[in-house]
């Protein structure tokens, strides 16, 4: 198929080079596909049943689906396999798994996200290369002396991240907390402390990521004061879990930032003390808290709780009514920043991923390795992450606009008060 081109050399829907690009991707992931079935069907062109038939053969195409790429997206449609086989010990039908495109595969994986999570969960050196066939249909000319100075590499790049020089960035809101992962740290009780930034332009950057102790303020103080000695200013808000030692850290080296409680950690902190039964209605009446239109409406939702729970819950209620403070800092600042402030989600959403892939692991060797690794994946997560909701406001916080019902206060206004 021709594409229209201008005559600036743009094609209709994009630079000309792109589309020469993409097409050459497509043509090129289509033919490995058909090599590989076609290296599949041969080596089982013997297969047959009684009647002399083939039980392995080729049966048209799967749906078409579109393949993120470096190139850009690709659509694709990968031959399908009629297998009859049936192994004999679980009686299953055999089925044909492309080593190249798997089923669930909706973009092509990077070298640099593969090792790092091949690496959590707890494969050797030497296991890399097969394991690489599974992601990407060959070992990609990896041998495991490479694949050594790889990971040795990145231990650098974490060491090399730890010592940046932070005083160039304003990180104006910053969210905090101690991340439990399986793999093989110091300690039993060790934990990954990480630091996550919104930068002046709105733009979110991971600042920190060190082993340390989530209930521990001595960790957490360290890891400030490193993060201080290298630049970092004071940041407007903090949000972290109200069970961390991280305030008392944030208190001695920023005593000027503001505090924010993760409405999450505090929502599970209180549901803890009530019994199952109840817990679905006061989940949704703590909703109401930090759902509200306001300050003001937020801490009557927090009188109508202590009305409905405080008698016969007094310990779930006790945990609001004391962090009332800490728990609506939030709505001071821009109503469209409310989202991301609540909540420790930003660090949550991100560490999910990793756990799930270190969630069997066998341990990732060594602390710093462990480490590294973990790093890398947060670094690559990181290129995806979105800004906040309306940026521009996040200068105007550090420049000390004020914020009333999350809506900003014009200057004529503050001065006519």
């Amino acid at each position: 198929m021709l594409t229209v081109v201008n005559a600036g050399g743009a094609a209709s829907n994009g630079s000309l080079l792109d589309e020469i690009v993409r097409e050459g991707a497509r043509r090129m992931l289509a033919a490995a596909l058909e090599a590989e079935v076609n290296s599949y069907l041969a080596e089982l062109a013997d297969a047959r049943d009684a009647d002399g038939r083939r039980l392995v053969v080729r049966n048209g195409f799967h749906a078409e689906r579109t393949i993120a790429t470096s190139a850009g997206p690709v659509q694709v449609k990968a031959p399908r396999v009629n297998d009859k086989r049936v192994d004999a010990e679980t009686g299953e039908r055999k089925r044909f798994s492309s080593a190249i495109l798997p089923p669930w595969a909706r973009k092509t994986p990077k070298i640099s996200e593969v090792l790092p999570l091949l690496y959590l969960h707890g494969l050797s050196t030497g296991d890399f290369v097969p394991a690489l066939e599974q992601f990407l249909g060959s070992s990609a000319g990896l041998s495991s002396a490479t694949v050594s100075r790889l990971t040795s590499q990145w231990s650098d790049d974490h060491q090399a991240f730890q010592k940046r020089d932070l005083s160039a960035t304003d990180f104006v809101y910053i969210w905090a907390d101690g991340v439990h992962l399986k793999v093989r740290l110091d300690q039993a009780k060790a934990c990954v402390l990480v630091l996550v930034g919104v930068r002046a332009d709105g733009s979110k950057e991971l600042i920190a990521l060190d082993e340390g102790y989530r209930e521990s303020s001595e960790s957490w103080a360290n890891l400030l004061r490193d993060c201080e000695r290298r630049g970092m200013r004071a940041p407007h808000l903090a949000v972290g879990d109200g069970a961390l030692g991280f305030w008392k850290a944030l208190r001695e080296v920023f005593p000027e930032a503001k505090e924010q409680r993760c409405w999450v950690h505090k929502t599970a902190n209180v549901l803890d003390c009530l019994p199952k039964s109840a817990q679905p209605a006061a989940k949704a009446a703590i909703a109401d808290i930090y759902n509200a239109e306001d300050k003001d409406q937020a801490t009557k939702a927090i009188r109508t709780f202590e009305r409905q729970y405080g008698a016969k819950f007094p310990k779930a209620v006790k945990k609001i009514v004391d962090d009332a403070d800490v728990l609506l800092a939030f709505y001071d600042y821009p109503a469209e920043h409310w989202i991301h402030l609540r909540t420790t989600n930003p660090i949550e959403s991100t560490f999910s991923t990793v756990r799930l892939r270190t969630k069997v692991t066998r341990g990732a060797g060594s602390r710093a390795a462990a480490l590294a690794m973990t790093f890398k994946l947060i670094e690559s997560a990181q290129q995806r992450w979105r800004s906040v909701n309306a940026p521009h406001l996040v200068a105007l916080v550090r420049a000390g606009a004020r914020f009333e019902r999350g809506v900003l206060i014009e200057r004529d206004e503050v001065t006519a008060a």
